[in-house]
């Protein structure tokens, strides 16, 4: 798994920071079209987004399937705050 731009049919692992400073972590083919999904769209959004906007991008990795993308996902949200922080700060 390496951080990196997606291409069109990768699997992407995303981390957003929302506009209350919490960060939220989710998968998606096209993280650009999910991104506005989240901003805009009170049906496709998450919950937890949907209460929280506007959301920024910070963090994209490219993962070779949707399983690898789902593992990492899970592993990141087990991270403590301090941790993702580190993480955002050395990707995309």
């Amino acid at each position: 798994m390496t951080k990196q731009k997606q291409q069109n049919d990768d699997w992407s692992i995303y981390i957003l920071r929302c506009a209350d400073d919490s960060l939220y972590t989710g998968v998606a083919k096209h993280v650009d079209k999910r991104l506005i999904e989240h901003n805009t769209d009170n049906l496709k959004a998450a919950k937890y987004t949907r209460a929280r906007r506007p959301v920024v991008l910070v963090y994209q990795e490219v993962a070779d399937s949707r399983s690898a993308a789902c593992k990492r996902e899970s592993a990141i949200k087990k991270l403590s705050r301090a941790e993702k922080l580190l993480l955002i700060g050395q990707g995309f």
